[in-house]
């Protein structure tokens, strides 16, 4: 039997160990993210600003695999009064190489923030909840003295992945949120799908990038001389 046939049956025998145990590989999840305005924008102005809306709901799809995963907007058919009002970022985790690539829209233009992975401490609890068709195990980020963010993961699904830049439990995120449910993102189908994650962020073209840093020093900057400038820094890097 030759090098070649022996991988080959190897690769075989583990895709089947892994189907024979229910726990996917590669896929695509589509997240629902929805957003309480009246909590992240709590002064009279910026309410004005939100023309009586209280929810704005935005959707993503989350492309993974062992190696990276992508997590993509899907842009709405219908129009938002508050398009303005949440982020819509492209986040690429490379787990090989522990690089993540950040894509923000700030005002119709892209920023790109090319930099390390980002590495959080969590606490795994025993509590469990159903999230589209998987049990999942809920575990606790503390955020900052005051901030707790909670993520619900399932080993059902293999790769170390999830929303935004989120990463580092043993299995995939599936629900995110803060401690006041202001921000929730929950998986509403998740499709077992090989894919090549390379092929989808091919057309994704980066030629100048900060370090997450180094954005916040711009922006911070920027904002001495708009304040508003200075609520997006705050905004922008919750996720």
């Amino acid at each position: 039997m030759n090098h070649f046939i022996k991988i080959t049956l190897s690769f075989i025998l583990f895709i089947n160990f892994l189907i024979i145990n229910g726990q996917i590989t590669h896929g695509v999840i589509l997240f629902e993210r929805k957003t309480n305005l009246l909590k992240k924008y709590d002064s009279p102005e910026s309410q004005r600003w939100l023309r009586g809306e209280k929810v704005k709901i935005d959707r993503f799809n989350l492309h993974f695999s062992p190696k990276k995963s992508v997590f993509l907007p899907i842009e709405s058919a219908v129009p938002s009064k508050a398009d303005w009002a949440t982020s819509k970022n492209t986040v690429i985790q490379d787990f090989q190489n522990s690089e993540r690539v950040s894509i923000y829209n700030l005002f119709g233009e892209s920023k790109v923030v090319k930099d390390n992975l980002v590495l959080r401490e969590w606490k795994i609890t025993e509590r469990k909840r159903n999230i589209a068709g998987y049990s999942c195990r809920r575990a606790i980020w503390m955020k900052n003295d005051s901030t707790k963010i909670y993520a619900w993961y399932s080993d059902q699904l293999i790769p170390s992945t999830g929303p935004e830049t989120f990463n580092g439990l043993p299995g995939t995120i599936l629900g995110l949120a803060t401690e006041d449910g202001g921000v929730v993102y929950f998986a509403k189908i998740i499709e077992e799908k090989f894919q090549n994650i390379d092929e989808i962020i091919s057309d994704i073209k980066i030629k100048n990038f900060y370090t997450e840093q180094e954005l916040k020093d711009e922006l911070i900057k920027k904002s001495k001389s708009n304040p508003w400038m200075g609520r997006v820094v705050n905004y922008l890097f919750d996720w």
